[in-house]
């Protein structure tokens, strides 16, 4: 089962970041789904920013900074896993 939680605003490909604005609550160590045109792959929360801050949670309505396995592109969605 999954839920939307987030939409990719944009990607930083020389260190491996996705900006994400969140529709839900994200926490580290979750597991996430990242689906797009192109882009189709699940990890799990290891790392994100708020203002360049690492948080171990974030919420609805926060910009964050994710770091991603693999590359994404803008307009990708982000799931959580259940």
């Amino acid at each position: 089962m999954e839920e939307e939680v987030g939409k990719i605003t944009h990607y930083y490909d020389k260190i491996g970041v996705a900006i994400v604005e969140l529709h839900g609550n994200l926490k580290r160590g979750d597991r996430i789904s990242i689906k797009g045109k192109n882009t189709n792959f699940e990890q799990q929360v290891q790392s994100m920013q708020i203002e360049h801050i690492n948080v171990d949670e974030a919420n609805k309505g926060d910009t964050i900074g994710l770091k991603v396995d693999q590359p994404v592109r803008e307009g990708d969605m982000v799931y959580k896993v259940f």
